[in-house]
């Protein structure tokens, strides 16, 4: 059977947050290789939480019952606070105290939202879908990445399907202020990968 579970897909993601969080703390005094990094994290982060928002939180609530309505909801109000941080710290900077302040407010905000997620939630999910339902869902989560918002947008609503009619209207904006963005090169990638092997 092909294709990873739902828990590796989520687990993948936000590993992925934090190496990009660490490379932009190892970029420091780098304003536009921290720039990248940040933009680079924020690109993910903004995508995974409507992700999860519109393929895993409603799985959750279908399977789990009033359990998985308390899980989603506690969930979806994490969201919120990251979303909001990172909305904020378009306004800011890089390089400032304040901005470096807020990206590390991002990361201690997702660090045991992300623990609960894979400690707690996942293992409570997985079983309900079935090794088969899980890898569908992954899938779908993976798919549904590709067609949401790239930068955070805390105002907008956060459950099916209304967001998903929002997200699919501001994604194309979000990519188009993403043609004129900096990311990380692919050389920089590179090098993220290759310190990531030893």
């Amino acid at each position: 059977m092909a294709g990873k579970t739902l828990t590796a897909a989520i687990k993948d993601d936000h590993q992925e947050m934090y190496d990009y969080y660490d490379a932009y703390k190892k970029a420091a005094g780098d304003a536009d290789a921290q720039a990248r990094w940040a933009r680079q994290l924020t690109w993910e982060v903004a995508r995974h939480a409507v992700g999860e928002e519109i393929v895993v939180y409603p799985l959750m609530e279908k399977h789990l019952g009033q359990k998985g309505v308390e899980l989603a909801d506690h969930d979806r109000a994490e969201h919120q606070r990251v979303k909001e941080d990172l909305y904020h710290l378009e306004s800011l900077t890089v390089g400032t105290e304040e901005y470096d302040k807020t990206m590390t407010k991002v990361i201690e905000h997702l660090r045991p939202h992300n623990d609960d997620e894979e400690q707690k939630d996942l293992p409570m999910l997985e079983p309900a879908l079935g090794e088969e339902g899980s890898r569908t869902a992954a899938a779908e989560f993976k798919r549904t990445k590709k067609f949401v918002p790239t930068r955070a947008h805390p105002s907008a609503p956060n459950k099916p399907p209304t967001e998903t009619f929002v997200a699919f209207l501001t994604a194309p904006i979000d990519k188009l202020k993403d043609e004129f963005a900096k990311f990380p090169t692919d050389e920089m990638k590179e090098e993220l990968k290759e310190e990531l092997k030893h």
